[in-house]
């Protein structure tokens, strides 16, 4: 609205100035609003231009190469599981031997276990941790003519240095003893150990 056309109308300038300023407020206004819903739309455009693209994107997926690539992966770890499984059976079946090969007091454990069947598909581990069947398979070996030379089967009779058996480590009492050398604790203790002892 132009101030013109007011004063054409015969209207007082106060009159026209407060009907400007209310147009000018209302215009203000109006365009606050314009502008909001102008930026709501840009916005919409945006969002919608966005779901086409990925629309578009998603028919573009080759999904038979991306089932391909997910049994790939899944039969990759597979293959790692069953490798690291059998990786752990074989550990305890090494364990095993050689703690049975040593309770049997095998010279060369290497040698002994050469003559072994330990068919890892075959083994059965126990709950205790030994191999079924594994101490009948040594037990043969120790009692057969060609391979018992591989085990120590002698008994060592058991040698204690230092002490002989049968003597109680207390001195005889007639035999003098340098007290010069004791402390007052030894002396004492000495003493009530050996009352008949002469100093």
């Amino acid at each position: 609205m132009k101030r013109k056309f007011l004063e054409d109308l015969g209207l007082e300038k106060e009159v026209i100035d407060k009907i400007l300023d209310e147009n000018s407020a209302d215009i203000g206004k109006a365009k606050g609003e314009v502008d909001s819903i102008t930026s709501e739309r840009d916005k919409l455009k945006t969002d919608i231009a966005d779901r086409d693209k990925q629309l578009e994107d998603l028919k573009k997926v080759d999904v038979d190469a991306l089932q391909a690539e997910i049994e790939k992966l899944q039969a990759d770890n597979k293959a790692k599981d069953d490798a690291h499984a059998a990786e752990i059976k074989q550990l305890k079946i090494d364990a095993a031997v050689s703690t049975a090969l040593t309770t049997a007091k095998a010279r060369n454990e290497k040698a002994v276990k050469a003559l072994l069947e330990l068919d890892p598909e075959k083994i059965e581990l126990l709950d205790d941790g030994t191999i079924k069947g594994l101490d009948d398979q040594i037990k043969k070996l120790t009692e057969s003519d060609d391979t018992k030379f591989l085990f120590d089967t002698s008994t060592k009779k058991t040698q204690i240095k230092g002490a002989k058996p049968g003597e109680t480590g207390k001195e005889d009492p007639d035999t003098k003893v340098d007290v010069s050398k004791m402390t007052y604790e030894e002396l004492a203790a000495y003493m009530e150990a050996n009352p008949d002892a002469e100093i």
